[in-house]
C-alpha cells in the first residue's frame, strides 16, 4: 500500500495554482456530536513526516502530527451541528463544514483538493475530488488527522457533561456502551434526531406516552 505523496499537489501547483488546500471532514457515522471538517495548506518546504491517513495511525501519533501540522501549516477547523445534520442530511451537513473550513484559511484559497467524490455544492473556487484522497494526498491526509482529533477531544469534552454514553471512548459511534446509554439515559441534545436509531427512540417513546 502506497503512503499519501504531494503528486496532486504539484499537479495543480504546474497549472498556476499557488494556494491549494487539503480537505476532508469527520464524523460522518456517529450517532451524536457535529461532522468537522479541516482544511489545510501544507508549506512544500516544511511537511511533517508520517502524514497517512488518521484511521491509520494511533491515537499517539495523531496527537503528535496534530500539534506538527497546526505549528507549520495554514490550518482551519470548521463544523456543521447536530441541528444542521437534521436540517439538511448528513452529506450536505459535512459539505457545509467543508465550505466553512476552506473560507476560515488565513490565505485565500485558489484550489482545493476534496476527500471523496462530491464537490460542494457552495465551493466557489476551483476543485477536485480525490477518492480515498487521506491516503493519496498529504494535504488531505494532514486535514483528516486534524479533523480527527479535533472531533475527538470535542467528544471528550461532552463527555464529562453527559456521562454514561462513552462519548470519549466511542466519539458518538454506536457502540454497545452508547447503546447502553440511551436505553438508560435517553437522548440528549447533541443526539442526531434524523438518524434512524435516535428517530427509533424518540418515536417509541412518543408511541408509549400517545
Amino acid at each position: 500500500m502506497t503512503n499519501p505523496d504531494f503528486s496532486f499537489e504539484r499537479s495543480a501547483a504546474a497549472k498556476g495554482y499557488l494556494y491549494i488546500a487539503g480537505v476532508d471532514e469527520v464524523g460522518r457515522g456517529p450517532l451524536a456530536g457535529p461532522v468537522c471538517a479541516a482544511a489545510v495548506i501544507l508549506d512544500p518546504n516544511n511537511i511533517p513526516a508520517g502524514l497517512n491517513d488518521s484511521k491509520k495511525l494511533t491515537a499517539k501519533r495523531r496527537d503528535a502530527l496534530f500539534d506538527e501540522i497546526m505549528n507549520v501549516a495554514d490550518v482551519s477547523l470548521a463544523e456543521a451541528t447536530v441541528e444542521e445534520i437534521d436540517t439538511h442530511n448528513i452529506l450536505r451537513a459535512s459539505h457545509i463544514a467543508m465550505v466553512r473550513a476552506i473560507q476560515g484559511l488565513s490565505q485565500t484559497t485558489d484550489h482545493a483538493l476534496i476527500d471523496g467524490n462530491m464537490i460542494p455544492r457552495d465551493l466557489t473556487i476551483s476543485a477536485e475530488t480525490i477518492i480515498k484522497g487521506d491516503g493519496r494526498s498529504l494535504s488531505i491526509a494532514a486535514a483528516s488527522i486534524v479533523a480527527k482529533v479535533w472531533r475527538d477531544r470535542h467528544m471528550v469534552d461532552l463527555a464529562q457533561q453527559f456521562p454514561g454514553y462513552g462519548w470519549d471512548k466511542n466519539a458518538g459511534y454506536p457502540t454497545a456502551q452508547h447503546k447502553l446509554g440511551l436505553e438508560q439515559f435517553g437522548v440528549t441534545p447533541h443526539h442526531r434526531r434524523s438518524f434512524k436509531p435516535i428517530h427509533n427512540i424518540l418515536y417509541q417513546d412518543k408511541s408509549v406516552s400517545d
